[in-house]
């Protein structure tokens, strides 16, 4: 009935929504965590994300949030404007 949205092709990217999810590489190197750091909170549920099979994934809104609620200065420290 309705037509299903295609994927990208291998190598393609999609467009990048303001909500995007990061893998827990992408994640390490936004944070400059090392990623047995993340994978730790993120199993203690300290860190927000979600298991996809054996593969964590973050979206970058919820832990930008997670940040400056458990790490403050940490959005100054990024060069992120607090106001926005």
């Amino acid at each position: 009935m309705f037509p299903q949205p295609s994927a990208p092709v291998e190598g393609e990217q999609m467009d990048k929504p303001s909500d995007s999810v990061m893998t827990i590489d992408e994640l390490s190197a936004y944070l400059k965590i090392a990623k047995s750091t993340l994978y730790k909170l993120a199993q203690e549920g300290k860190l927000p994300g979600q298991k996809v099979g054996r593969h964590w994934r973050f979206r970058k809104n919820a832990v930008d949030r997670w940040l400056e609620q458990n790490m403050p200065g940490a959005a100054a420290e990024r060069g992120d404007d607090a106001d926005s």
